[in-house]
């Protein structure tokens, strides 16, 4: 009986001891990290490289962001890379006013498009139109998500091939350009969007009753079913959401490069998903939040910072970021293990 009961304490502290590595080891880990940089790279800490890490990492956040309603539901997106460059291409054309002037850049060489409102409009329906079409694939022909997405990533980037003749478009207006390079005081304009969206889908996530399905389809979707919530509404909805931050990241990005190219976003689907899952959102679905993913994409781009400040190979940095991916997957299972035997 002594035993038991000396036992018991023990149990209760590992126990939160593991929540609270759960909850807080992506922040402590992103704040460890930016100390050991800022004592190995002088420059680390400098206004001009922690906004430049900032800029850098608002893409991915905004993909992220979406991302982070999609995993919520133990889903998946890899075509987020190949839709980001479908919905860039569409932005661009608009702006251009088709593919007479495409590779014009200067004065005057912009003159025939239709301006960047219609462009981000363009762009966005071109994602949401992508991801209605895999939501509708997922839900309606009972497809797994990663056999859907996988072919959503060869068919857009096919598509945006195709669109593009394999070129760039490029050259746009300053008004157009302003949203990718321009700044609000020192903030750049990149990482206000970024942070205006993410505070959107947290409140969305975390005070709203659509918030609650989405954690509740992720955590157990027959359950959910069985209480009145429409499965199928719900997965297709975060797919849609997932389309509309991959047209909103095109169009920043392409205003940021001042081009658009079928090449772009070749790769990001891992470095998005590595923000999600390292910030804390499950990859079995029902658990994580959007300031997690927020610190997750901070930490990925700090890293990757660091890593450049100190010449270390871009080799060497993909194997770093698979090797995080991993860890932090084992972790998760680890500590949903723990809770269900404790």
């Amino acid at each position: 009986m002594t035993d038991v009961k000396r036992a018991e304490p023990r149990a209760d502290f590992s126990s939160g001891l593991l929540s609270f590595l759960a909850r807080f080891a992506p922040l402590l880990f992103l704040v460890v990290l930016m100390a050991v940089f800022a004592v190995m790279e002088p420059r680390f800490l400098t206004p001009l490289n922690l906004f430049n890490v900032m800029r850098q990492v608002s893409i991915v956040g905004l993909l992220a962001v979406g991302m982070t309603f999609v995993i919520l539901t133990a889903g998946i997106d890899l075509s987020v890379g190949s839709l980001l460059a479908l919905c860039g291409l569409a932005a661009a054309a608009v702006a251009k006013g088709g593919f007479q002037e495409r590779f014009s850049v200067g004065a005057g060489a912009e003159a025939a498009g239709y301006g960047w409102e219609l462009a981000v409009l363009v762009a966005i329906a071109v994602g949401l139109a992508g991801g209605f079409l895999q939501g509708l694939a997922i839900t309606r022909l009972k497809v797994p998500p990663f056999v859907v997405t996988l072919g959503g990533m060869s068919a857009f980037r096919g598509a945006a091939l195709l669109f593009a003749g394999g070129g760039p478009i490029s050259g746009f207006t300053p008004d157009y350009t302003w949203w990718g390079q321009g700044r609000i005081g020192p903030v750049p304009v990149p990482v206000i969007i970024f942070v205006a969206f993410a505070v959107l889908a947290h409140i969305v996530l975390r005070y709203t009753r659509y918030g609650r399905q989405v954690y509740a389809v992720g955590g157990n979707p027959e359950a959910a079913r069985l209480s009145g919530l429409n499965v199928r509404r719900v997965t297709l909805s975060v797919y849609v959401i997932m389309g509309f931050f991959a047209g909103l990241g095109a169009f920043v990005l392409s205003a940021r490069l001042n081009s658009a190219e079928a090449v772009a976003g070749t790769g990001v689907e891992l470095t998005v998903i590595a923000s999600v899952v390292i910030g804390g959102t499950s990859l079995f679905g029902g658990a994580g939040s959007i300031f997690g993913t927020v610190i997750g994409t901070l930490l990925i781009g700090v890293l990757l910072n660091g890593l450049v400040l100190m010449n270390i190979s871009s080799y060497i940095q993909q194997i770093i970021i698979g090797v995080i991916i991993v860890l932090a997957v084992a972790f998760d299972t680890f500590a949903k293990s723990r809770r269900r035997t404790g």
